[in-house]
């Protein structure tokens, strides 16, 4: 009950804060990832990786193919295989399976340090942007996009960010 009471009170504080912020003073929502991920540097960086990945890319294909087609020929010919021949079938399906999905997750880890990568050699120029728009505009308060319950196309500034790094 107490918990319910204090989450109602934490709530009602939060909303009303940004009404008295919003009635006092500038308001913005800015989608920070989803303008440094909007660029033109950021499909570049995209296109970048994708053929840096292509081998890697491939190469999980390839076993994919590989293990679908072990596993097809376990459903068909199972029945009439040797138990040695089965076993084998089944081993090998096992790590190319393994293989398929250990070279999935290293493709995966080394996209999403890429991207990471990125966002860090962006945010400097981001920063730096927001800084520019709350001097020139005289912003009280700029929330997070994906902060917001809703906001007028008005106070979202995304765009208008993302034009600025795209000139930069």
């Amino acid at each position: 009950m107490i918990k319910k009471t204090l989450s109602a009170l934490a709530l009602a504080c939060g909303v009303l804060f940004a009404t008295t912020a919003m009635a006092d003073g500038k308001v913005a929502v800015l989608g920070v990832q989803e303008a440094l991920l909007s660029t033109k540097a950021a499909k570049q960086y995209r296109e970048e990786l994708k053929s840096e990945l292509k081998t890697d890319q491939d190469r999980i294909l390839e076993l994919e193919m590989q293990a679908k087609k072990i596993r097809e020929r376990l459903q068909k010919e199972g029945s009439s295989m040797s138990k040695d021949e089965a076993d084998r079938a089944r081993l090998q399906f096992q790590k190319a399976f393994e293989e398929y999905q250990r070279s999935s997750q290293q493709i995966q880890q080394k996209q999403a340090q890429k991207e990471q990568e990125f966002l860090e050699m962006m945010r400097p120029k981001m920063d730096a942007i927001i800084r520019e728009l709350i001097d020139s505009n005289e912003y009280d308060i700029i929330i997070a996009k994906q902060a917001t319950v809703y906001a007028r196309k008005q106070h979202d500034i995304t765009k208008r960010v993302v034009d600025m790094l795209n000139n930069r």
